[in-house]
């Protein structure tokens, strides 16, 4: 199911500042490949299909970049105070090595059921590591410990900061890229959708950029629809990178703005992308980080055309133990 924007203008981040943030935090990241992935493309009716693998990035996920962003932007007294933040993981395991590197004191609170790798993730790379009841729950537990603690809490998606940093994937697909074409973004709560196009819309009008959520937790696709950030009673899909309950006001904005549109896809595409990634390409993608390729498997991403088309992988931390589950039997098309 899919749902056009309109396009509306007013963003919030601007190319020269996701730029400054790429000067600034390029030293410490990797800059992951643009990559071929010809079997999945043939796979979808889209030959030409590469893939922007920050699966390899720092921390297994593009959230490295926005973190470090905003912790490098932190004053002296912010700095010496600590951050907390809430996640189900990838956030958590990217402020907590952002952290490290910048020498600010952090604490991630994370819902209990969280993947236990992801937890182990964080406090690996130095963090304080609260488990705290569901998803709304440990984000009222970020906030108390916000302010009795006196920390700076650093969202995971609505932010300036972080949107900024997310977007330096943008710049790096428009470098790699030959030529302009759509980009296909998985949407959590949207800071990575907003900040890819940023910067590509930035760059300019040739990109298309088009988000994709999972059906159980769509609340950017509710948000359009109702044309305000809402925030869903629950969410239900095995990609629990994408599983926020709620759409970023800021991210919000910038998909109103400049994404092209927003579509959803069962489960069931997902796993499937996932086993095809893995069998086709070797790269181990997480279920959140399939998505775009699972919304070209399905065919619901609209106007490709015969441009470039781009599928962001964004995350790769999938927990070993459950790995046979997630992608069962697959014959490898």
């Amino acid at each position: 199911m899919a749902h056009s924007l309109a396009g509306m203008e007013n963003p919030m981040v601007t190319l020269d500042q996701i730029e400054a943030a790429r000067e600034r935090i390029a030293p410490h990241l990797h800059r992951t490949p643009l990559l071929s992935a010809r079997r999945v493309g043939e796979a979808a009716g889209l030959p030409g299909l590469l893939v922007k693998a920050e699966v390899l990035q720092k921390t297994g996920s593009f959230k490295a970049r926005g973190a470090l962003n905003h912790l490098l932007t932190l004053g002296e007294e912010g700095r010496r105070r600590g951050v907390v933040t809430i996640s189900a993981g990838n956030h958590a395991a990217a402020l907590a090595w952002a952290a490290s590197v910048a020498g600010v004191p952090c604490t991630v609170v994370m819902p209990e059921t969280a993947s236990r790798s992801k937890a182990a993730a964080a406090a690996g790379y130095g963090a304080e590591v609260v488990l705290h009841g569901t998803v709304f729950q440990a984000f009222e537990r970020a906030r108390e410990l916000e302010r009795s603690r006196g920390l700076t809490f650093v969202h995971p998606f609505d932010d300036r900061g972080v949107i900024a940093g997310q977007g330096t994937v943008g710049l790096e697909i428009a470098e790699d890229a030959t030529t302009p074409g759509t980009v296909v973004v998985p949407v959590g709560g949207g800071g990575l959708v907003a900040g890819v196009a940023a910067a590509l819309r930035g760059l300019g009008p040739g990109w298309r950029v088009v988000g994709v959520e999972p059906e159980g937790a769509c609340a950017m696709y509710r948000s359009i629809v109702a044309g305000r950030p809402v925030r869903l009673e629950g969410v239900d899909t095995i990609a629990d990178g994408l599983a926020a309950p709620m759409a970023g006001e800021l991210p919000y904005r910038h998909v109103v703005a400049q994404v092209e549109a927003v579509v959803t896809v069962p489960d069931s595409a997902i796993r499937r992308a996932v086993g095809l990634l893995l069998s086709s390409t070797k790269l181990l993608v997480e279920p959140a980080g399939a998505a775009g390729v699972a919304a070209l498997l399905e065919g619901v991403v609209p106007g490709l055309g015969d441009r470039p088309v781009i599928a962001v992988l964004c995350g790769g931390n999938v927990d070993l133990s459950t790995l046979a589950e997630l992608i069962g039997p697959h014959d490898g098309v």
